[in-house]
């Protein structure tokens, strides 16, 4: 890794610590954030294995500020405890204990979970050797975090594939119609831009969950490497303007925002 990659991946983070085993907690909520630790559940969770400290210390913190779950593991021992917990893997070959292609085969050998290689091994037989054992994508040392989060958002997608969602939505007064991309709130039309229209839709096809910044900015702006920031917050205030009420739209703070109801 260069040196300008590896200040990038590799500041001291303030307020963590990596334990004897190499892992980083996964959150750290004081209790009364409880809320908003249950309702991160639903972001992605993402496993770091990696051997170098300081690298995965600031990788973790770079997923967690664009709104994933991460936590990463030092050795490959602990990788094969702690995969079974996480919706994808970040596997590093160069590893203390263990060859990361075995990793990589001992996992796929017993799940479907997808596997980023994330390495300085950046030959071609490499690459070859990394696929064959498992791996969906391959991805070389130094790299550009934007990059690395396009290909998570590759890789997901074709894990899970979104199912289409309803074309009509009723929610108390609130009716949306996908087929006319019309809004209506008590039978009265309410205009909307179509970027407004795609937001509110996605909240209310799954009333009852909290859906993070990061897959807002995913799914309604088809942006996966830009921090979610003033962009989703003025969608957002403009439609609760547009439909008479800020609960129409309930912020759950640090995580995303879900319907709520007048």
């Amino acid at each position: 890794m260069t040196q300008q990659s590896t200040a990038l991946l590799n500041p001291r983070i303030p307020g963590h610590r990596h334990d004897e085993d190499g892992l980083i907690p996964l959150l750290t909520h004081p209790p009364a954030a409880e809320s908003a630790v249950r309702a991160q559940r639903n972001a992605l969770r993402i496993l770091v294995v990696e051997g170098e400290p300081n690298a995965a210390m600031s990788l973790v913190q770079l997923l967690r500020r664009h709104g994933y779950q991460a936590e990463s593991v030092a050795t490959g021992a602990k990788a094969l405890q702690a995969h079974h917990n996480c919706d994808l893997v970040l596997l590093d070959l160069e590893l203390p204990d263990l060859d990361g292609l075995e990793i990589c085969r001992s996992i796929r050998a017993i799940c479907d979970t997808p596997i980023i290689v994330v390495t300085a091994r950046d030959t071609e037989l490499d690459r070859v050797l990394g696929l064959q054992a498992g791996s969906d994508d391959y991805l070389a040392k130094p790299y550009g975090f934007r990059e690395l989060m396009a290909r998570i958002e590759a890789v997901m997608r074709r894990a899970r594939p979104q199912r289409p969602l309803p074309q009509v939505i009723t929610r108390g007064l609130l009716r949306i119609d996908a087929g006319t991309r019309e809004i209506r709130l008590g039978g009265r039309l309410i205009e909307v831009t179509r970027k407004e229209f795609d937001l509110l839709h996605l909240l209310a096809s799954q009333p009852e969950t909290v859906i993070s910044r990061r897959q807002l900015m995913v799914q309604v702006w088809d942006d996966s490497w830009s921090r979610p920031g003033r962009t989703l917050d003025t969608h957002v205030s403009s439609l609760r303007n547009k439909l008479g009420s800020s609960s129409w739209i309930v912020t759950v703070r640090g995580v995303g925002f879900r319907l709520g109801h007048a």
